[in-house]
């Protein structure tokens, strides 16, 4: 193991410290290592960084053989947001499809079984779990990734996932503080705003991080997001009033807070990576996420001389920095005491599957004959948000053909998607894939189109159902997992 260098300063060290970046490839590139050498104690992987569990393990060992208490984070959230599985899809469902199971000890199970393959792969930091109220509907962002609407629903299922997920020794991440249910804007792209009062607040947002807090997440995200009623100047990542004065003092948040990625427009575009992070470093946050756009060399060291200019300067107090970096370290010896801690959990590698099953809601089925040929399988498919990606594969296609094969599928989009769906289809039965039908008016006028026609159409919604049931069999998987694909095909083709 290579120790710190000797040759860097206390400062530099922190400000290495307190940076979780990413970077590109499946082996860990030179200046990672060096960086872990000079004070760097975290990375942050993303789907380009895995190939399989077996890579991904070696990938581990090899940052630890340089920083053996190296913080190694991943946004994996299961369901539609995946690392682990970013090819395939995941085996697990993600939160929406547990809320409408509504049983805390699977959600509890499914959580552990995630961590204890994230631990077994040399993760113990997971961006994870989503405890926002998925208040309103037309969410772009937050959607099947949150446990639902309700918000003592999402608090019990939220305490339950950082439960599950830390009893194999992986620190959960809960996210997205303090609260980014109620958004009609993506903070990938723009600056989101809550209007709403701090009694509404108290009373739905924050109630799911008071559970969080209480279970002992070992981290919490903040938001890229301005909420008028707490701070009307400053987005939560940089409000000292939301993250210090809330999140500590009220909610008694003893933690690591770290941010949502800085390259995110709701900052970059605003503020500036380099000043963004300095001003979340003053307001409170511990650690600084970036590298899912900005994953190389130079954007560490730039953000490494802008703490440290900011503590030369006076403008960030050198002791917020210290305690910054000594709440990293203290994450880093918690996942280091129980890094065997996954060898407790019983591996189950069914109770994904058994949790999409259980999700499923069918309206239509009693009149409905399971398909004996194969059929034509359309996906409606929208523009995905970049939190989900557009790599990870969905639908119910792939397990379609594989328990009716000859099962043909095409993807479809726009004014015209319906009329060519039909002639796509020719006389095959019709299986429509949607994805959030609510918010997509050509999806729900392509569905329209295909109703009128061929109204033995089975709709399978793989979003959050928000439009009325319709269709000769009408599938809510609450999620587009491949397991919740499988689960959803195994009704159509009456498995």
């Amino acid at each position: 193991m290579t120790t710190i260098a000797s040759g860097t300063d206390t400062l530099t060290r922190d400000a290495l410290t307190v940076l979780q970046p990413g970077f590109t490839g499946t082996t860990a590139p030179d200046w990672v290592l060096r960086r872990l050498g000079e004070g760097l104690a975290s990375v942050g992987l993303f789907g380009r960084n895995i190939a399989s569990a077996e890579q991904l393990a070696a990938l581990t060992a090899r940052l630890r053989a340089e920083r053996e208490d190296v913080l190694v984070a991943i946004d994996e959230e299961g369901g539609d947001v995946t690392r682990l599985e970013v090819r395939t899809g995941s085996s697990f469902p993600g939160n929406l499809a547990l809320g409408a199971v509504d049983d805390v000890g699977l959600t509890r199970r499914v959580a552990a079984e995630l961590g204890r393959r994230l631990a077994v792969c040399g993760v113990n930091l997971n961006w994870a779990p989503s405890a926002d109220v998925n208040s309103n509907p037309d969410n772009p962002v937050i959607g099947v990734r949150s446990f639902g609407a309700g918000t003592d629903l999402v608090a019990r299922h939220t305490a339950a996932y950082v439960t599950g997920l830390q009893s194999a020794g992986v620190a959960a991440c809960t996210k997205h503080f303090p609260g980014h249910g109620d958004t009609a804007v993506d903070s990938h792209h723009a600056l989101p705003r809550i209007d709403v009062a701090a009694s509404v607040l108290a009373e739905r947002e924050l109630v799911p991080f008071r559970a969080a807090v209480a279970a002992g997440s070992r981290a919490v995200m903040s938001a890229h997001i301005l909420v008028p009623a707490l701070d009307p100047d400053r987005p939560a990542t940089l409000s000292r009033r939301i993250l210090t004065d809330l999140l500590r003092g009220e909610l008694g948040y003893d933690g690591l807070i770290v941010t949502d990625g800085m390259e995110m427009r709701a900052i970059a575009d605003t503020y500036g990576i380099e000043r963004g992070s300095v001003l979340a470093l003053a307001a409170g946050a511990d650690a600084i996420c970036v590298g899912g756009g900005l994953a190389d060399e130079e954007t560490v060291r730039r953000l490494r001389d802008a703490l440290v200019e900011a503590v030369r300067s006076g403008e960030l107090p050198e002791e917020r920095l210290a305690d910054a970096a000594e709440r990293v370290r203290a994450l880093a010896r918690w996942t280091a005491e129980r890094a065997d801690a996954s060898r407790s959990v019983p591996p189950d590698g069914e109770v994904g599957l058994r949790a999409a099953r259980r999700a499923l809601r069918l309206t239509g089925a009693e009149g409905f004959t399971p398909l004996t040929e194969p059929p034509y399988v359309a996906a409606l498919t929208p523009v995905a948000n970049i939190a989900v990606g557009d790599e990870t594969p969905w639908g119910v296609a792939a397990e379609l053909g594989r328990l009716l094969p000859g099962t043909e599928t095409g993807s479809f989009a726009g004014a015209d998607a319906g009329q060519e769906v039909l002639a796509a289809a020719g006389r095959r039965r019709v299986v429509a894939v949607v994805r959030d039908e609510h918010r997509h008016p050509w999806m729900a006028a392509a569905l329209d189109t295909l109703l009128a026609a061929r109204p033995d159409t089975i709709v399978v919604e793989m979003g959050v159902p928000g439009a009325e049931p319709r269709g000769a069999l009408h599938v809510a998987t609450h999620g587009a997992a491949r397991v919740c694909g499988r689960a959803a095909a195994e009704v159509v083709a009456g498995v």
